[in-house]
């Protein structure tokens, strides 16, 4: 029973917001004249020597003292005696967990925050390089049309933004405070719930509390931001996985997030890449194991919910390091311009500016100058040949409507450079959506 009992190996990580919630419940309980004030300002100099205990020396795990909540009163008791006996005033492990579980998932979301900010800025400064720089764009995995690759780099840039938005919005809700919920039904002492949630840093106390003490919402959006980051982090991995093979041949990864085979000297394994991807089913599990642990739970609290933080634990391990390793993909990366650029040559990818030449120039139905090019990517296909080295006359063997003035749109350079709708590929665009982005982040620094 001790064993199943204790939480003290895993949740000995939240020492740091447990003493802090302690201390600012002791100075609102001092206050408030429900602790005596040199009691009070003994328990809060005998907190700060826990916390300094813990951060030179570690956090013991003592299964007989279950948590780190009875482990911090444990070690005050041996600072300041029986005094440390008042601490516990007006409050339960329930809203004391509730709060010091809300404190640590809010320092996670702004770690998160920090480290796709800087996710995000090197792939401004990759895109900003590469703004030129044409590639294949893919459907399917097969070209389709030719973009360039500072477009393709700001499209994850597009996606980090939009995860840094849910971390946001899930701090937002998050950002209430438990203590003083007690049990679940509140207390009879004369509380200032709203001073101790100011010390905090939280918004203001939460207003119900049944809901206080059982709710792990916040958790839960945690691990749905994560998850979702998880996945968009997953799919720059496989880009780098699939660029840096052989076949494809576009990027080179750096020794430093690479590595060799045991047996094939010759090989340069992405490794890390694919670590990331692997862990993006881990971040996910543990999004589905809390929903599940949440599921039939009635309130208030049961000890079910003891199994909330190893998933928000493991979640927040592999989300940092995931983050961290494709930062540094990214920012080492040498990419392979010349096989950009030639796959995006040798997949005929202009042929829709073909078919939209004859719509914007000839007048031609869309469906009709599809079919239009479609006989002239075959006709290059026979011959071996690109699009652009197609000869007029060949091009007019399939439709006489064709003249010179299309071998304006034929080349990928063209190509990529006629895209000038908000949002296109066109080099202009892209320093555009570039200027704007490093805009935004100067201003998020503000």
């Amino acid at each position: 029973m001790r064993e199943i009992n204790a939480s003290i190996p895993f949740d000995k990580r939240m020492w740091r917001q447990d003493l802090r919630g302690s201390q600012a419940h002791v100075t609102m309980l001092g206050a408030q004249g429900i602790v005596a004030a040199e009691d009070a300002a003994a328990i809060h100099a005998g907190l700060g020597e826990v916390a300094a205990d813990f951060e030179a020396e570690g956090v013991p795990e003592d299964l007989a003292l279950e948590d780190i909540h009875m482990l911090a009163e444990s070690r005050l008791a041996q600072k300041i005696g029986a005094t440390a006996g008042r601490l516990h005033t007006a409050r339960s492990r329930n809203d004391q967990v509730a709060t010091d579980f809300r404190l640590w998932v809010r320092d996670a979301i702004d770690q998160a925050e920090a480290a796709l900010g800087a996710l995000q800025d090197a792939l401004l400064a990759r895109a900003e390089e590469h703004a030129d720089s044409v590639m294949p764009g893919f459907t399917h995995l097969q070209v389709a049309q030719p973009v360039t690759l500072g477009h393709h780099l700001m499209a994850y840039f597009e996606m980090i933004g939009r995860d840094r938005s849910r971390f946001t919005d899930a701090r937002a809700r998050l950002n209430l405070c438990p203590l003083g919920s007690a049990a679940l039904a509140g207390t009879g002492f004369n509380l200032d719930r709203e001073a101790t949630a100011k010390a905090l840093g939280f918004d203001g106390p939460t207003r119900n509390s049944l809901d206080s003490v059982s709710d792990r919402d916040f958790a839960i959006e945690y691990l749905t931001a994560a998850s979702q980051t998880a996945l968009h982090l997953s799919r720059l991995a496989e880009e780098f996985v699939i660029w840096a093979s052989q076949p494809f041949g576009f990027v080179s990864l750096s020794d430093q997030w690479s590595t060799g085979s045991s047996i094939m000297p010759q090989k340069r394994n992405p490794d890390a890449a694919e670590l990331v991807r692997g862990h993006s089913g881990r971040i996910t599990g543990a999004l589905v194991s809390l929903m599940i642990t949440m599921k039939g739970l009635p309130l208030a609290y049961s000890k079910d919910m003891q199994d909330d933080k190893p998933p928000v634990f493991e979640a927040h391990d592999l989300l940092g390091l995931s983050i961290a390793a494709m930062t540094g993909m990214v920012e080492s990366a040498t990419f392979r311009l010349e096989r950009m650029r030639a796959a995006a040559e040798a997949g005929f990818s202009t042929a829709t500016d073909l078919a939209d030449w004859l719509v914007r120039e000839g007048g031609i139905p869309f469906r009709e100058a599809h079919h239009i090019t479609g006989r002239a990517v075959a006709m290059a296909e026979q011959a071996g040949i690109r699009l652009d080295q197609l000869s007029i006359t060949q091009l007019k063997e399939i439709d006489s409507r064709i003249d010179e003035r299309v071998y304006g749109v034929l080349s990928v350079d063209a190509s990529v450079s006629s895209r000038t709708s908000f949002g296109g590929t066109s080099p202009k665009r892209v320093r555009e959506a570039i200027a704007a982005a490093r805009k935004s982040r100067q201003e998020e620094g503000r």
